[in-house]
Formats: structure tokens, sequence, C-alpha cells
């Protein structure tokens, strides 16, 4: 099992960028598949990247493209999300989350798919 643990975001101007982290405890954090999801008020959690357990697969969601990038760094057992150009439309509750081998099926979106989840961390773009 593993836990995962928050960190960054905030409040920025549209335009702006944050970083979130999520440092995991337990296992190794590389034998895991690491997503980060978003949601705002209202709507359903969702999908915003992922990650391959070893760092060589990435995919985005269309909205956040070009935009956002996630990398994992094996040795401090932590992923980030870098966000640029952050809009008003990307104010949401982050969330990370780790999935065990082998579960769900390619692109790996759906947040049923992920198994530990991180507390959320709250991300505010003004216009």
């Amino acid at each position: 099992q593993v836990q995962l643990v928050q960190s960054g975001g905030g409040l920025v101007q549209a335009g702006g960028s944050l970083r979130l982290s999520c440092a995991a405890s337990g296992r190794t954090f590389s034998s895991y598949r690491v997503g980060w999801f978003r949601q705002a008020p209202g709507k359903e959690r969702e999908f915003v990247t992922r990650i391959t357990r070893i760092g060589l697969g990435t995919h985005y969601a269309d909205s956040v493209k070009g935009r956002f990038t996630i990398s994992r760094d094996s040795a401090k057992n932590t992923v980030f999300l870098q966000m640029n150009s952050l809009k008003p439309e990307d104010t949401a509750v982050y969330y990370c989350a780790a999935a065990d081998m082998g579960k769900g099926s390619y692109p790996y979106t759906n947040p049923n798919e992920y198994d530990y989840w991180g507390q959320g961390t709250q991300v505010t773009v003004s216009s």
C-alpha cells in the first residue's frame, strides 16, 4: 500500500504558473502508475494527466495539453505537476492518485482505475 501527500497549489493570476507535488510513502512509488485529477465545484472529477510507472509514457487531457507537464523523480518518490499559462477554468481541487500494476486499460483516464488518493489541494486562478 502507498500513502500520498500533496503540496503546492494556491492562488495565482491567469497566465501564471504553479507546481503541485505528490509524495509517496510506503511501497516504492515507481511501482505505480500515477495520475492527476481535478474537481471543480458542482462538477465531476476529471482526468488531467498521468504517467507510467517508469515515467516513459504520459497522457494529457486536451484541455491542458501544452500547458501542463507531469514528471516523476523516483529518487524522491515524488510526482510533480507543472502548470503553466493557467486559466480561470483550471480552478479546482487537484488530486494525485496511484494505480496498482496492471489495473485499468489504456489510456488510464478513469478515476475508478486508481486505488490510492492524495488529500487534494486547491488551485484558484483569478482572471
